[in-house]
């Protein structure tokens, strides 16, 4: 019997379409007479849809009509098991599409990789790949990331933090800045990834723009020195806390060391002529990256120490800085589901993308059998007293 794989993308994201590309890769990839893949997307409005016209990529130029020849719906759990359901039911006949056994969530972005969609999933009792709601939420937020990772003794760069509310105040925030850090600085919103609203500024209002920019894709920002001479390395890492394996390094090519790699860069590169469909494949990049064997080694070691570390679980991509002026190797974030999954990082070792997807999978099952044998609940006979506790309950 096959096992009911729902594998769930898009969302109310900046990187939605980025999910989209993704999610279609890996389904294309996935074993098919091992899982009955249920394709689940989630509209910008959050909505839930499935549908055998999901898998099909060029159906999703005109989402509309894509939609009108699915079925909304809406996952609940009755009698012992997960349900995908009919969202508007009908009055003869089932409104159940499938049981679920498992969901592998190809998403990207704030309200579905920061944990919420982990929560949700987690709630049902429904075994998901990836990071859990801790380790999701984490991964997304790149300051509580780099406090963490700092305290432990790895290596990341400072930086200054503002909320929304102080963008009233913003003259004294880019003063705080300028005090502590000069110039040229990296201004980044706190919880999105793929670029968007990253930008670098080299003066007094370049910074104001960038802060403003940033503030409109989030409600807290962080500005971190700008490394002038760096070089990008990214290392792909899968497991969970306790075994883990990082695969060869990358690196992303770009026009020149002083540009940041824009969200057209990553997923653009040539969907021209790839239809769009192969997601961070598409981006120019050196595999494996040049650098040394010493560096390659600190890299990969730290990236798979980090990852245990922070708790994670399936696939990850960690993007480390090199600042060429002084050789010494920053962590710059963790991408919790990376574009494409990584899977490019993996080829090189021999890993062929359905035997990946298989893994996250598998660790995803472990990490529901191992949860089994938690209590979750404590028998008592509290209830049993009735309104002895009156409106107010107890006071102890």
């Amino acid at each position: 019997m096959k096992i009911n794989l729902a594998v769930i993308f898009g969302g109310r994201s900046v990187e939605h379409e980025v999910s989209v590309i993704s999610a279609v890769q890996a389904m294309a990839s996935m074993n098919k007479e091992k899982y009955n893949i249920i394709p689940v997307y989630m509209t910008k409005k959050s909505e839930f849809y499935t549908g055998e016209k999901l898998k099909d990529i060029n159906a999703f130029k005109n989402i509309p009509a894509l939609l009108s020849e699915c079925t909304e719906c809406v996952f609940v759990r009755s009698e012992g098991k997960v349900q995908l359901i009919r969202q508007k039911m009908k009055k003869f006949g089932s409104n159940l599409i499938s049981n679920i056994d498992v969901a592998f969530p190809i998403v990207h972005g704030t309200n579905v990789e920061d944990g919420a969609l982990q929560g949700y999933l987690q709630t049902l009792d429904l075994p998901y790949v990836g990071c859990d709601v801790l380790a999701s939420a984490v991964g997304m937020d790149k300051f509580v990331m780099k406090i963490l990772l700092k305290d432990a003794g790895f290596p990341v760069l400072d930086c200054c933090r503002f909320s929304a509310f102080e963008i009233d105040h913003i003259e004294d925030c880019a003063k705080k800045v300028e005090e502590k850090f000069g110039y040229p600085v990296i201004v980044k919103p706190i919880n999105l990834g793929s670029s968007v609203g990253i930008s670098k500024a080299k003066d007094h209002a370049s910074l104001i723009t960038s802060m403003e920019e940033a503030f409109q894709f989030s409600d807290r920002i962080l500005v971190e020195p700008c490394v002038v001479k760096l070089k990008e390395i990214n290392c792909s890492v899968v497991g969970d806390s306790e075994s883990a394996a990082a695969s060869v390094c990358e690196e992303p090519v770009q026009a020149s060391s002083d540009d940041i790699l824009s969200y057209d860069q990553k997923y653009k590169g040539d969907g021209g002529k790839s239809g769009g469909s192969k997601g961070m494949a598409t981006l120019k990049r050196k595999i494996p990256a040049e650098i040394t064997p010493e560096q390659d080694a600190f890299i990969r070691k730290t990236a798979v120490d980090a990852f245990r570390y922070l708790g994670c679980n399936g696939v990850t991509r960690i993007d480390f800085m090199i600042d060429m002026e002084t050789d010494k190797i920053y962590i710059n974030e963790i991408n919790t589901i990376p574009g494409s999954l990584a899977f490019y990082l993996w080829e090189p070792k021999g890993v062929k993308y359905g035997a990946l997807l298989e893994k996250l999978i598998q660790l995803a099952l472990k990490r529901y059998r191992q949860g089994e044998k938690i209590n979750y609940t404590f028998d008592t006979n509290i209830l049993s007293m009735g309104g002895s506790f009156g409106s107010k309950g107890s006071k102890r």
